[in-house]
């Protein structure tokens, strides 16, 4: 088994994240609707179907789709969601640049730069109830994967396990940034939205990714 894959054909790897948030659409937003606005899942499905059809007919590979994406969500897409997700794919994409392919050292630098790019969004970290109680478990896990010299399928599968022990601990959580903040004790007892989206992203992305290893 390649421990390795190029970007050409990881390339489909970024409609399939594009079909798996349209089609959680409702699931997204009846999570949002708990503590927040209820539209989540709208506003995620109508930048992702914007994405698709940006990527029609187009030859890209995963780096120029990670781009397109990016562009798409942060000139289309309003309210938080739109700049947060749409910096993190640019800083994916970005951090692809001059790469033909991925392995486990250009899989953690993209987490690190994903993270990075929210982190200067705001000061929102771990325990605050937002996605980066999903994003920092996935990059913690990559990255030690790398330490540890793993096979990137064992990266994988570390990144989606650590990305849905992150979601699932928002349940527990305090909303301290965002309108869910408003509600204070009472924003406990249920998933985080973004925290969901992203876990959606990040485990597509690796499964996408794992199924062309093989």
């Amino acid at each position: 088994m390649a421990d390795r894959i190029t970007l050409s054909d990881a390339a489909p790897v970024v409609p399939e994240i594009a079909h798996a948030v349209i089609d959680a659409r409702d699931h997204l937003s009846e999570i949002d609707g708990a503590t927040g606005d209820g539209d989540h899942g709208v506003n995620m499905a109508k930048g992702f179907r914007m994405v698709l059809e940006r990527l029609d007919g187009k030859d890209l590979d995963l780096r120029q789709g990670f781009a397109v994406v990016g562009d798409t969500l942060l000139s289309d897409i309003g309210g938080s969601m739109g700049p947060l997700y749409g910096s993190l794919f640019t800083e994916m994409s970005d951090t692809l640049e001059g790469r033909q392919a991925i392995d486990v050292a250009a899989l953690a630098a993209m987490l690190k730069a994903a993270e990075g790019a929210i982190a200067d969004l705001g000061d929102a970290k771990v325990g605050d109830k937002t996605l980066m109680d999903v994003l920092v478990p996935a990059r913690e896990a990559a990255e030690k994967a790398e330490a540890a010299n793993e096979t990137l399928v064992s990266a994988l599968a570390a990144i989606r396990e650590a990305a849905a022990s992150g979601l699932e601990s928002t349940r527990d959580l305090v909303a301290k940034r965002g309108r869910a903040a408003r509600l204070g004790e009472r924003s406990r007892g249920v998933l985080d939205a973004g925290a969901a989206s992203c876990e959606l992203i990040l485990r597509t992305l690796a499964n996408g990714l794992s199924e062309r290893l093989s």
